[in-house]
């Protein structure tokens, strides 16, 4: 048993070191030209191990991504916990969310995002993951939204129409920013973001409930 264990957190390490590596080429090269061989060289395997792990390169892609946003999320279940208002977290998702083109550590890499859209508009198992991952992404959003209904910091309202209305929003605008549109700036879009939020939940800039709401 303690050797099937040991040999299992070995396969775990070399998946881990498979996926970092495609993430990077992915982000550095673009999904059309990293190939199998490009990751297998990167880590010291041979394009057959990492054939066995992933069976393809769409999937390669997918789960490069899955494994990226691994710390976004991790972090983001800490930022739940240690902050509690509402306005500070939807504050808080949009620096994390709209940052330049060159992404931090704790934000992923919005240029997996980018080949993931595009493989996803022809190829229906990668539009599938796709649509897990912005799941996962709408999910947090309504639970932050909930959260501040439930605190009655807000009046209840439809949180599934804002969740779908405000990560499209947060989407749209981190592809112009990313590809340094010289209008919606990262400035800007920060401003355009936070305005709807507060406008749509019934928030003032201040936090606290708008006149009416």
């Amino acid at each position: 048993m303690a050797a099937r264990e040991q040999g299992d957190a070995v396969a775990d390490v070399r998946r881990d070191q498979m996926l970092s590596a495609a993430a990077t080429l992915i982000a550095e090269r673009g999904f059309s030209d990293t190939r199998i061989a490009d990751v297998a060289e990167r880590v010291g395997a041979s394009p057959a191990l990492v054939i066995y792990y992933f069976g393809t390169k769409d999937t390669l892609l997918t789960e490069a991504l899955r494994w990226s946003e691994r710390s976004f999320y991790a972090a983001t279940e800490e930022m739940l916990r240690s902050t509690t208002t509402l306005r500070k977290r939807i504050q808080i998702l949009v620096e994390w969310t709209l940052v330049p083109d060159k992404q931090t550590e704790l934000t992923g890499d919005w240029g997996l995002w980018f080949d993931v859209w595009a493989q996803a508009f022809r190829h229906p198992e990668v539009n599938k993951d796709r649509a897990e991952l912005d799941r996962q992404w709408r999910d947090l959003i309504s639970r932050v939204v909930q959260a501040g209904i439930d605190a009655h910091e807000i009046q209840p309202l439809d949180v599934e129409t804002f969740t779908i209305m405000w990560s499209s929003l947060l989407d749209g605008l981190v592809v112009q920013v990313a590809l340094d549109d010289p209008v919606v700036h990262a400035q800007r879009a920060r401003t355009v973001a936070l305005d709807v939020a507060y406008r749509e939940l019934g928030l003032t800039a201040d936090g606290k409930r708008s006149p009416g709401r």
